[in-house]
């Protein structure tokens, strides 16, 4: 998968740019920017100020907080001028976007405290959308910004929204976006309060990180891409290729949780993924949970899914709402069973076993492993 953040921001800050451009001898000051409390030119001069900020944030490796400075308007500066401010602070924020090592991640707060550069890339392009419609909307002009803007922003930074049907065909990427962010009603869903977008998670390990996959990095993993990761020889392995297959059909059917998602294991040495492990789905009424994984074949015989699995565990079972994590396993796949035994799972009992097959369908080939 091609690394498109550092284009996105450029078309996004083009098309907001080339729209208000076209408004320059309206009054920004004394109009209000859509729904906000802002006024039009605050709303802009804001748009410039994430754009610098975030690229700061990136550039600098903040680990622990924001870096503290901010950005300043000359007295005087008008309507152009702070066009100009706009493109300038999205050249700069575009170039830290293209020119950031993948495996690099900065500070942000919501929700775990970190974003890579396609997080960030996504956050920016958000801001640059959403705020050139509140503007727009304020001034009286109409904004429709490219369909892929809006796509990457949903499938980077909102796992958890399902997108809206068009009204012909395909996915209404733009209204769901508005709506997901309380500046527009979609039929048959409740308007929006209160939001956060959500970047994806990432579990650290002695020798790996697990990083949660984004809903574009899934669709690309299913359809025969590198799903944007570096991998060992022989990988993705199939096994990862089909669950990136099933979370894009539960992020579509709006049901996909990025904690209960896949997760793609990258060794921190070189960077390089080596597998993929995940859960099946969210805890069910039980609090219960499956899990699954697999290597590529050039990764195994080091420990790494051992050491994967005990971290993305341990992660699970601190939640309130996990009581028991389960792995199905077939009975010949010794070398499997030995992964979870060494990561705290223990042979189901006869009962456990028998009311898995049961729920579940389960094959009388596997064997069932539980830990709570």
């Amino acid at each position: 998968m091609r690394h498109m953040g550092g284009e996105r921001a450029t078309e996004a800050v083009a098309s907001c740019v080339a729209l208000l451009r076209t408004a320059v001898d309206q009054d920004w000051e004394g109009v209000k920017a859509g729904r906000l409390e802002w006024s039009c030119h605050k709303t802009a001069f804001h748009i410039a100020e994430d754009l610098i900020a975030y690229g700061g944030q990136l550039a600098g490796r903040a680990q622990d907080d924001y870096v503290p400075f901010e950005i300043t308007l000359d007295d005087g500066t008008d309507n152009e001028g702070l066009l100009q401010v706009i493109e300038t602070t999205g050249a700069l924020f575009a170039a830290v976007i293209r020119t950031t090592p993948r495996e690099v991640r900065a500070f942000h707060p919501y929700p775990f405290r970190s974003a890579d550069r396609e997080g960030f890339a996504a956050m920016g392009v958000a801001e640059v959308l959403l705020h050139t419609h509140d503007i727009a909307e304020g001034l009286g002009l109409t904004y429709e910004p490219p369909a892929e803007l809006p796509e990457f922003v949903l499938t980077t930074i909102f796992p958890h929204i399902r997108p809206e049907p068009g009204p012909e065909s395909g996915t209404d990427h733009w209204r769901t976006l508005l709506w997901a962010t309380g500046r527009a009603d979609l039929p048959g869903r409740p308007p929006v309060t209160e939001w956060r977008w959500n970047n994806n998670l990432v579990i650290p390990t002695d020798r790996l990180t697990l990083q949660g996959v984004t809903p574009a990095a899934a669709a690309d993993l299913r359809d025969g891409g590198d799903g944007g990761f570096r991998w060992v020889e022989g990988g993705p392995f199939d096994g990862t290729r089909e669950a990136a297959k099933w979370m894009t059909k539960a992020y579509e059917g709006g049901v996909h949780r990025p904690e209960w998602g896949l997760f793609v294991l990258v060794r921190r040495e070189d960077g390089r993924a080596v597998g993929g492990m995940g859960f099946h789905g969210v805890p069910d009424d039980e609090g219960r949970a499956e899990v699954g994984y697999d290597l590529a074949a050039s990764a195994r015989g080091h420990g790494y899914a051992t050491e994967a699995l005990t971290a993305l565990s341990e992660s699970a079972l601190a939640r309130d709402d996990v009581q028991l994590l389960y792995a199905a396993i077939e009975h010949d796949n010794v070398p499997s069973q030995a992964v979870v035994t060494r990561a705290g799972y223990v042979r189901a009992t006869v009962e456990e076993e028998r009311m898995a097959r049961e729920e579940h369908d389960m094959e009388q080939s596997l064997r069932l492993y539980v830990r709570r």
